[in-house]
């Protein structure tokens, strides 16, 4: 009985360093953007946006993530750039530098999470929505998609 016990922990042990290593580095070879992923919660590939990238969602569709790179021709600036795509009103956070944007707020009990990383040719970006029922869930995995978006 002792070794089934056993066998159980260590099973629920490597299940959960599995899903918390569930990570991958996804590229966008057109723009030299690279952002880590969870792969274990976006399986679904949902489609392309606009410019280079890809759209993912999650299995049971509460929450996508875009990796998305456009070009910058008119080298516009974060705030610029910001201004022009007419976000909504109530934003709950903003932080707009000389090199990237993020906002984020709530909308139909879904948070928005949005940053843009600018590099000589491209706007780098990470468009992520989720469920505000599950912010604290989801904390820590906004927080490692946004600080590994790298552009080339």
């Amino acid at each position: 009985m002792k070794t089934l016990v056993a066998a159980i922990i260590a099973l629920c042990a490597t299940s959960s360093v599995a899903s918390a290593n569930g990570w991958r580095t996804y590229h966008v070879p057109e723009s030299g953007t690279s952002v880590d992923i969870p792969a274990s919660i976006f399986t679904e590939h949902a489609g392309k946006p606009d410019g280079y990238g890809q759209q993912f969602r999650s299995y049971d569709r509460s929450a996508d993530l875009t990796v998305q790179a456009v070009e910058n021709k008119q080298g516009l600036s974060p705030a610029e750039f910001l201004a022009g795509k007419n976000p909504p009103r109530g934003i709950i956070y903003k932080r707009i530098t000389p090199t990237f944007f993020v906002v984020s707020s709530i909308k139909r009990d879904k948070i928005w999470y949005n940053r843009c990383n600018f590099s000589q040719r491209f706007v780098h970006c990470v468009l992520i929505n989720y469920p505000a029922s599950q912010k604290q869930r989801w904390d820590a995995v906004v927080t490692r998609i946004s600080r590994s978006l790298h552009g080339g």
